[in-house]
């Protein structure tokens, strides 16, 4: 063997039987995601194995499973009689100004790649128990002061149109009788990446404060309670179907804004005009700053799910005491 090569060879337990092992094995997509990547590294501290779906030339032909979103799975065989798939891949929604063509990538990223994942899932002879697959609160749309659970209907606009849309594009899985979990996070909390660690800049220099009118909600979550999210979906066989995962105590963005700023010891005295949003961030900012969405997590909370961080100064201050920022 080369210096440096890995061998992968060593990490396979000869002393279970191929069929015991593989239903241990969670393969997962968007490995390399902020919420993929803390994923991946809970789920062997569990006792689990990970294959990661990845879009390159696999490094590893253990762990690694090539997929694109057209063509499907390169190997599909490999994910035979595993225990279940996380599905997170999609283009980041907030990456950028919402052209068209961002639009048309946003959409294809999520509904194509999730149908042709689904659709070769459903061809394996030894099916997954379970797919857990992302999807997002921008399914309500903008609500207002309107509380939102699992039943309530969709919203209006590009949002709505898209998680509709991505939660639909599951049904081969759930038609080939594997359980689905679509899980519809809210805005997930963490300084490695996402919402906080944008804002973190101009709230340290005192530029931070609400945005609009401040009175819009905005769902939150903890990093690690997303991710204990899909490790109790994983594990919880009596959940099926839109799960909210968002903290039970949603916020107005006047009480996040202020929130944070109590935690980082700075004022919040410069607000954002929604104006000035629409013209920074165009169609983008009134769907994901300025839209309101009072989403409540009854699924996880009827299925016993014991949040990590349900109080949001209590998060802020451990993502921003205990990690470097």
């Amino acid at each position: 063997m080369a210096n440096g090569e890995r061998d992968d060879t060593a990490k396979i337990d000869t002393s279970e039987t191929v069929t015991q092992a593989r239903t241990r094995v969670i393969a997962v997509s968007g490995a390399g995601g902020l919420i993929g990547s803390m994923l991946v590294e809970q789920l062997p501290t569990q006792g689990r194995s990970v294959i990661r779906l990845v879009r390159e030339t696999p490094r590893s032909a253990i762990h690694e499973v090539q997929w694109d979103t057209e063509g499907g799975l390169v190997n599909p065989t490999r994910l035979e009689g595993i225990f279940g798939v996380v599905h997170l891949a999609g283009e980041n929604i907030a990456g950028g100004r919402w052209t068209e063509d961002r639009k048309r990538r946003i959409r294809e990223s999520r509904v194509q790649g999730t149908e042709t994942l689904c659709r070769n899932l459903a061809l394996l002879h030894r099916k997954p128990k379970v797919l857990v697959c992302a999807s997002a609160i921008g399914y309500y749309g903008d609500r207002g002061d309107e509380m939102l659970d699992e039943s309530s209907p969709a919203g209006h606009g590009f949002l709505p149109g898209v998680c509709q849309e991505w939660e639909q594009a599951t049904a081969p899985a759930a038609e080939a009788g594997i359980r689905v979990v679509n899980l519809r996070f809210g805005i997930v909390l963490s300084t490695a990446g996402g919402a906080l660690e944008k804002m973190l800049t101009p709230f340290k220099m005192g530029a931070g404060g609400k945005v609009g009118s401040g009175k819009q909600y905005w769902s939150w979550v903890a990093l690690a309670d997303v991710v204990g999210a899909i490790v109790h979906a994983l594990d919880c066989e009596t959940i099926s179907g839109p799960v909210n995962v968002v903290s039970p105590n949603a916020v107005t963005n006047a009480e996040f804004t202020e929130t944070l700023g109590r935690v980082l010891h700075r004022p919040t005295v410069l607000p954002m005009p929604a104006f000035a949003a629409r013209l920074a961030l165009g169609e983008m900012a009134d769907e994901l700053l300025l839209a309101s969405a009072h989403v409540v997590p009854s699924q996880l909370q009827r299925t016993g799910y014991d949040f990590q961080f349900p109080d949001l100064q209590e998060c802020l201050q451990h993502e921003l005491t205990s990690k470097p920022t």
